[in-house]
């Protein structure tokens, strides 16, 4: 993974939600945490090409997601907060599929990468389940199953545990820490992403700490208070 901030600007009717910031990431595991309105989920847009920024740059694994915005976006899979919105097809087998379509696979192929989609997240028993019937962390899997199956470098998860329960919170815990793939999580969960190298915290559409987890989340509690 390697994603650059060039002097990247986020502004929206005017006014700026995302100040100039330029730094790098490379590290497996990155969270980004800070208040409600604060310009992390904006930050997080910036990295796909979700959003565009509206003064310098922003380059994903070699692609700026201005001029090369396919390539930046085919790094990076990103799932919402609210991962329902992302599963559009009624069977949890075609939604995953759905995916796959661009890459012109043979039937037994693309079932193949489905299965193994599901089996990687643990949730194989839901291939032929309706999405309409899934729990709130079965619909956070199967989304994050979506994702794998297009064989993304780069995961972003945006409140991947909000409004779970503490057994669903855990296993979302637990899949994400056993990824293979680089994670980006933006959190309220500070306990997520105590565990991770490097976590950035936002304040005002400012970048207003940088560092490891423990140093970071010790200056968001003083921010918070």
């Amino acid at each position: 993974m390697d994603i650059v901030f060039d002097q990247a600007e986020a502004t929206f009717d005017r006014r700026v939600v995302l100040k100039p910031l330029s730094l790098r990431l490379t590290e497996r595991r990155i969270g980004i945490i800070g208040l409600n309105g604060s310009g992390k989920s904006t930050f997080a847009r910036l990295i796909n090409g979700l959003l565009l920024p509206s003064a310098g740059r922003v380059v994903t694994n070699g692609h700026d997601t201005a001029t090369h915005a396919a390539q930046a976006r085919a790094a990076v899979g990103y799932i919402f907060q609210n991962p329902a919105s992302q599963i559009v097809l009624p069977l949890v087998r075609e939604d995953i599929a759905l995916g796959l379509q661009s890459r012109r696979l043979a039937k037994a192929d693309a079932d193949r990468a489905v299965a193994g989609a599901l089996e990687r997240v643990g949730i194989a028993h839901l291939l032929e389940r309706r999405a309409h019937e899934l729990s709130g962390g079965e619909v956070q899997l199967a989304a994050l199953a979506a994702v794998l199956a297009t064989s993304p470098d780069i995961v972003i998860m945006d409140e991947p545990t909000n409004q779970l329960d503490l057994r669903n919170r855990n296993l979302i815990e637990q899949t994400i820490h056993a990824l293979d793939e680089n994670v980006i999580v933006v959190s309220h969960d500070l306990a997520l992403v105590s565990g991770f190298p490097r976590v950035l915290l936002f304040h005002e559409g400012t970048l207003a700490h940088d560092g490891p987890a423990e140093e970071t989340i010790d200056r968001y509690l003083k921010l918070a208070a």
